[in-house]
């Protein structure tokens, strides 16, 4: 019973649901003229045939035959009657057993469960509900975003405009509230001017409209909307966005800079100050096969391993650990130990080194644009040639096929590059490709995170999340300033010395050992001091800069800061 006034409420709030009661209450009439009239024929034809009966006894008569009941305790004798009783019984049957259950079913039954449901569904938030996310798609980034938000202890709620999805992320348990997205009401009820962040992945229009009402509702809130191109950036800047994703030419971009280029020199993904943090392939230069220690970047040129990427997983190093084939090395170190790495062992050939993109939709198009910009060699595999009318190096087939991958070169090519957005196509690919060729490096984007480590057994030697990529930069705008994103979960960011960790050595610390961060800088006083060495005390009133996955400064915040 706490629900009926919901309920009654929703009934009058739909506008289908009012039609279709007013239709049930209209064919209940029909029915209630029908029975009375045929209760009035039913006394004329008795009193022809001689019977007379009570007027209740022809009500009882018409519903028991309507009903199909068919007690046989009164009946005709004549034709007439007969044919008349024939008449009511077909009556009854498409009343009674057809058309007036399935109405109820339909017009009443099934709107009463419906509100019944939306009685469940939560509308609005507490109001004390504050330092919030507010999501409006529960898609591939929000559930990679909800996963971080979990973890550090965000609270957030996804606004779905439907009763259906709201009921199925409820029973998954997840925070949602039911509400129109263009409806200021609905922003209201998420009490959006004390949330942190409006997050928006849908397409262009909605994100626009979503943008322009939560900015309407509130000028503090910092909004994150996606858009799919540059033309769109305009009208979510005007609508009042604070930043744009535009998730296509980040993947695009970050691909083609992990391609094995025409060198091996490091190139700068990140800067705090004057430190910067590069990156760089090892392929074409003399150090694999050596350990950290043995490579002597440090003792060259200054620059500090802080760590690396291997098959798509970062890893921090040591002066023990090995450096192989397939390593991409993170740096840290200022702009002239950039140079200096740079002039040691970045490694300029002749030779060309050709790469095939495989997909010609909005990242293949970036990736191409980032790899001419870079001077290398490309040629796009496409299947719908108006995705690719303006590109010259372009193979019109499909990217199974035998002789479309002898007409791009793939033989010789030293990477290939599979950038659809279907997951299950880009792992046939990925384990056709190495059947073909063991040596070609293979990268592949992947939209769900849960691909990407069956994409690495099915031969990539480097994948990247769309999903994760997305929340990553986003969870990088909730946390502020204080963080500086590397791509693929790792992160840069700035913490005070904790109190367990004053007055001991770097190397006492264990915190690479123990985190998987690394300490890249120290700063007291407003001054820096890059790189500190492993017997550097840490101070009191002091703050470090660390590289490391998420889940290293998780671990981190747990193991020295609790109670954070």
């Amino acid at each position: 019973m706490k629900s009926l006034p919901t309920i009654v409420a929703a009934f009058r709030e739909n506008r289908i649901d009012r039609i279709n009661l007013r239709a049930l209450i209209r064919l209940l009439a029909v029915l209630l003229s029908l029975v009375i009239s045929y209760s009035i024929i039913f006394h004329i034809l008795m009193l022809r045939e001689g019977q007379e009966h009570s007027w209740l006894t022809g009500f009882y008569w018409t519903l028991t035959v309507m009903s199909t009941l068919g007690f046989g305790d009164i009946t005709f004798h004549s034709d007439l009657g007969r044919f008349f009783s024939v008449v009511v019984l077909i009556t009854g049957v498409v009343f009674l057993l057809v058309l007036l259950p399935f109405t109820f079913i339909e017009f009443f039954y099934a709107p009463y469960i419906r509100a019944q449901e939306r009685s469940k569904a939560s509308t609005q938030v507490s109001t004390n509900t504050e330092g919030h996310v507010i999501m409006t798609e529960y898609g591939p980034v929000a559930r990679s975003l909800s996963r971080l938000l979990d973890d550090y202890g965000y609270p957030y709620y996804v606004l779905s405009s439907t009763l259906d999805q709201a009921l199925d992320l409820q029973h998954q348990g997840v925070p949602v509230i039911l509400g129109d997205w263009t409806d200021p009401d609905s922003f209201s009820k998420l009490n959006i001017k004390k949330a942190r962040m409006v997050v928006t992945t849908r397409d262009d229009i909605t994100n626009t409209n979503i943008t322009f009402t939560a900015r309407e509702l509130s000028d503090d809130v910092t909004i994150v909307a996606s858009a799919s191109t540059n033309g769109v950036r305009d009208a979510l800047e005007l609508a009042g966005v604070t930043h744009i994703l535009q998730l296509e030419d980040l993947m695009g971009k970050t691909l083609a800079r992990r391609v094995i280029g025409n060198d091996a020199n490091a190139h700068v993904i990140g800067a705090i100050d004057d430190l910067r943090i590069a990156e760089t392939g090892i392929a074409r230069t003399s150090l694999p096969g050596k350990t950290v220690a043995e490579s002597g970047i440090f003792e060259q040129t200054g620059m500090v391993v802080v760590g690396r990427w291997d098959r798509g997983s970062y890893y921090p190093t040591d002066l023990t650990t090995p450096l192989t084939q397939s390593s991409i090395l993170l740096l840290a170190g200022t702009e002239a130990q950039v140079q200096n790495y740079n002039d040691v062992f970045g490694v300029t050939t002749e030779k060309s080194c050709k790469v095939v993109i495989v997909g010609g939709g909005r990242v293949g198009r970036v990736l191409s644009r980032a790899l001419t910009e870079a001077g290398i060699e490309w040629i796009i595999i496409e299947k719908i040639p108006e995705r690719v009318d303006n590109i010259d190096h372009k193979i019109i087939g499909d990217a199974s096929e035998f002789d479309v991958l002898v007409a791009s070169g793939m033989h010789d090519a030293a990477s290939v590059i599979i950038t659809t957005h279907d997951d299950p196509i880009n792992t046939f690919l990925t384990i056709f490709y190495r059947r073909l060729r063991s040596d070609v490096q293979i990268i592949s984007r992947c939209t769900q995170p849960q691909y990407a480590s069956r994409l690495h057994r099915a031969g990539a030697d480097l994948v990247l999340s769309y999903a994760s990529m997305g929340a990553n930069t986003i969870f990088t705008y909730l946390r502020g300033s204080g963080t500086v994103p590397l791509g693929d979960g790792v992160n840069v960011f700035t913490i005070p010395v904790p109190h367990s960790l004053v007055g001991v050595s770097i190397a006492r610390s264990e915190v690479r050992s123990r985190t998987g961060c690394s300490i890249i800088a120290l700063e007291v006083d407003g001054q820096r001091q890059f790189n500190p060495g492993p017997d550097q005390l840490l101070p009191e009133n002091c703050s470090m800069v660390l590289v490391g996955t998420l889940e290293a400064e998780r671990e981190f915040l747990s193991t020295f800061c609790s109670g954070h």
